[in-house]
């Protein structure tokens, strides 16, 4: 077994985690949407920082998007945006099999599967972002600190790929 072998096993592997990963949190946002959605709203109504920190609520209110029509667009895009990341990361996983097997040339199944890892890695770092711009590290530091894991997780696939 060659270096080169086992490193095409290792990246479909890295982008197969990350597409398991992700198909799971868009199965949950299809069919239990209220899970999500709720707490989307609330970091965009800062809802939980008018009642925990209302000091500081007072000093950023002005940021808050209080329309529930552009609370559930927002979700939409959200789960639209997730949904087209995780087949990316399956068509990526597909083209990098077809690649062990000799089928696709590596560099174009590791160019598919880079391309997935992107949009899995912009996906949290955009909810670290937008969710830096309303605040949500004051009442909702768990689910930054996942953002925060995932983007890591992405970056790490990413590297993975490209020095493959």
């Amino acid at each position: 077994m060659t270096l080169e072998f086992t490193l095409l096993i290792s990246q479909t592997a890295a982008v197969f985690f990350l597409a398991c990963w992700l198909s799971t949190g868009v199965f949950e946002n299809f069919f239990y949407a209220d899970l999500n959605r709720r707490f989307t709203s609330e970091v965009l109504d800062f809802t939980r920082l008018r009642e925990q920190y209302p000091e500081v609520y007072t000093r950023v209110a002005h940021r808050r998007i209080t329309d529930a029509k552009l609370h559930k667009w927002m979700f939409g895009f959200i789960v639209g945006w997730e949904t087209f990341a995780v087949l990316t990361l399956w068509v990526g996983v597909v083209g990098l099999l077809l690649a062990i097997l000799g089928i696709v040339d590596s560099e174009t199944a590791r160019s598919l599967g880079l391309l997935g890892a992107l949009l899995f890695t912009s996906t949290w770092a955009g909810f670290l972002i937008v969710g830096n711009w309303f605040c949500y590290w004051f009442c909702h530091e768990d689910a930054q600190n996942t953002h925060f894991q995932m983007t890591l997780w992405g970056f790490a696939t990413m590297i993975m790929l490209v020095v493959g």
